[in-house]
């Protein structure tokens, strides 16, 4: 049976602690059956002993019943697709730091392991006839070479040779130095047999793949200029046939063009666009193509959000696309027309260390759509959205450890900018046991990007930060998605800026408001959020203690040393540092350390290519040589993403807490002062 959720009633639960993120579960990457009876879905737990998120996979039907596990166990088990007549699920399989594809029987439960490659396969999709397989991986290529070591006699030992980079992106967050080769398109019989290449020209391949109803061709994404290292906002749509290897060019448009989805009735090619305009924030439309002409045209041009995915009705009268709408993720029905209505359901809870906007969804069957629904109090459980009424849902994965807890809950303000009266929006989360008779220290957390978004969503961290007796304040300044194209852009050029002024605002507010004690006001963020939470102490001296997280603190050296090295220095900037340095510096939280009286900590993950740990660095020995009451944290082994393992999400908070509860006035320190 489908599952009641209520929230908790009692006042005298325990509090969240650190220990109890180790509990946490939520549901990703829903599927749901061709038949729409069933559905399967990635279950994603916290395992204390390794100290990792544990992946498997797990189905229950769409009316709640029959919840159990598919495919568990050591290792982690993910992208579960059903075949086209839903008698068999294949996924991915990680053991041993091994990733391969699987298939699995469902009457008989018997399961074939269809790969055995040295690198990855990933984005599996099944041929409509079921008797293919695709999935992309890594082709490894020559390491480039310059000059020739001599012959190290027999039995020696000398170092590791020398490693010869030759590309512009020669790093990526959370993989460290890349390998040379480049991602192709592969296809295996469904029944098991010898993965078939079907690209072989070195070029970046984009999101997603789709078969032609046929089964005789795919179509994929890739930026197939000569100098595609160049251009790094440019994609293409291909068409490859499976028997014959010829390769079709699909769009030829400035800008990306990826995710294709073919119609149900094999008539048209569904897919996402964004244009290739110098600027910080390009939203993505949804284009529709007439396979029989080649004509496209956008199906959301009237639409000012950026579309996030779609998937195609089982009539392909309609598609279903989803996009985030004022911090909240939504799904929608599209006609072919354009005319949109919009779900009774808001989608999240599968990000679950800030409140950041997430989610996914599925449809099959006789569109039954299952999604990834969460709240303030809970992250992503399964449950069925059905028009006009409210999500049934089919899990309950943490009832078992939040529903014995007192949680903080969300309070949405809005307020007008100090800089131009533009309405900036807002959360509130206060302490469990608040007294509304008391005043309470604040934390400012400010998101990252910044183009991206924060909403009433479960926070692991925010909840921590209020179960220690803090009301948490987090917003949307401009620059942030979900408002439209233009309230994204406000920032092009100009970041940071007049987002310090959205956020001020906010803190002016919510001390009208009472409850908060002004001379107890503290500020945190990462990436984006540590470029602003920088920015403020060298701004104002009016918070008593600062966390700066994985910031970009020299936006000169950031662009010459980060990942995405190029499309950061070609994107957020209209010229090169060495041509323009005044630039780069007037917008350089550096600049401004000369003003900095404030207590900072820095916490950055030492293996963080995204915003390298340089710059934290810089920052640290600028406030050193100031005298400034400063700490750096590194977090060993730890990439951009901090919390991807469950330790390192709590060691950032209590890194946190810790520093701020220096600076921290209680009313015991107070009745103690003479």
């Amino acid at each position: 049976m489908a599952v009641l959720i209520t929230p908790t009633q009692a006042s005298n639960l325990a509090i969240f602690e650190p220990g109890d993120v180790f509990g946490l579960e939520y549901a990703d990457d829903p599927q749901v059956s061709p038949d729409g009876k069933q559905v399967a879905y990635v279950r994603v737990s916290m395992n204390i002993m390794t100290d990792t998120a544990h992946r498997a996979i797990w189905q229950v039907d769409a009316k709640g019943n029959n919840h159990q596990p598919l495919i568990s166990g050591p290792g982690q088990y993910s992208s579960p697709r059903w075949s086209p007549s839903g008698d068999r699920l294949a996924y991915l399989s990680k053991v041993d730091d091994k990733t391969q594809l699987h298939v699995r029987w469902l009457e008989t439960g018997a399961t074939a392991k269809l790969t055995t490659l040295a690198e990855a396969p990933s984005d599996i999709s099944w041929a409509p006839n079921g008797k293919w397989i695709a999935f992309t991986r890594k082709v490894p290529g020559p390491a480039p070479q310059l000059g020739a070591m001599p012959e190290k006699p027999k039995g020696a030992s000398w170092a590791d040779p020398a490693i010869v980079i030759d590309r512009m992106t020669y790093r990526r967050d959370g993989g460290g130095n890349i390998a040379p080769g480049s991602k192709h398109l592969f296809a295996i019989p469904a029944q098991g047999g010898t993965p078939r290449q079907l690209t072989t020209a070195d070029y970046p391949m984009r999101k997603g793949i789709a078969w032609t109803r046929d089964s005789r061709d795919i179509f994929f994404s890739g930026n197939h200029s000569d100098d595609h290292e160049y251009q790094p906002r440019q994609s293409d749509l291909f068409k490859i046939s499976l028997i014959s290897g010829e390769l079709e060019p699909v769009t030829h448009q400035k800008g990306a063009e990826f995710s294709p989805a073919v119609s149900p009735n094999g008539l048209f090619l569904a897919y996402l666009a964004s244009s290739d305009q110098r600027q910080g924030y390009n939203p993505s439309q949804l284009m529709i193509m007439n396979l029989e002409t080649g004509e496209s045209r956008s199906l959301t041009s009237d639409f000012d959000r950026s579309i996030d995915d779609f998937q195609w009705s089982k009539a392909g009268e309609v598609l279903w696309i989803q996009y985030v709408d004022q911090g909240m993720t939504r799904i929608a029905s599209l006609s072919l027309s354009g005319k949109q209505r919009q779900a009774n359901a808001v989608l999240g809870g599968t990000s679950i260390g800030r409140p950041y906007t997430s989610g996914t969804f599925s449809i099959n069957g006789d569109d039954t759509i299952v999604a990834t629904i969460g709240s303030d109090k809970k992250p992503a459980d399964l449950a069925r959205v059905q028009p006009d009424e409210s999500p049934l849902f089919l899990t309950d994965l943490n009832n078992d450890l939040l529903g014995s807890k007192t949680l903080a809950s969300t309070q949405r303000v809005t307020w007008p900018s100090s800089h131009d009266g533009k309405l900036i929006e807002g959360w509130v989360m206060r302490p469990p046991e608040f007294d509304p008779a008391s005043t309470y220290p604040l934390i400012l957390e400010i998101h990252g990007g910044p183009h991206t978004a924060y909403g009433p969503n479960f926070s692991t961290e925010a909840q921590l930060y209020a179960a220690a007796g803090y009301i948490v304040f987090y917003a949307n300044p401009r620059g942030s998605t979900s408002y439209g194209e233009a309230f994204a852009n406000s920032i092009d050029l100009t970041y940071p800026g007049y987002d310090y002024d959205d956020l001020m605002a906010g803190i002016d507010y919510l001390l009208q408001r009472g409850h908060i004690d002004p001379e107890q006001l503290f500020v945190t963020g990462g990436s984006g959020g540590g470029v602003l939470t920088a920015w403020i102490v060298g701004k104002t001296d009016r918070f008593k203690a600062a966390a700066v997280a994985k910031p970009v603190i020299n936006w000169a050296s950031f662009v010459l040393t980060a990942d995405l090295n190029y499309y950061f220095a070609t994107t957020w900037f209209d010229t090169t540092p060495w041509e323009d340095i005044q630039s780069y510096w007037d917008r350089s939280p550096l600049s401004l350390v000369g003003n900095v009286s404030t207590p900072t900590l820095l916490l950055t993950g030492e293996l963080d290519y995204r915003t390298p740990i340089s710059e934290t660095e810089q920052y640290y020995q600028a406030l050193k040589h100031r005298g400034v009451d400063t700490l750096m944290v590194r977090i060993p082994g730890a990439n951009h993403s901090i919390y991807k393992r469950p330790s390192n999400l709590i060691a950032k908070v209590n890194s946190i807490l810790a520093w701020f509860e220096r600076y921290r006035s209680n009313e015991k320190d107070l009745l103690a002062a003479p």
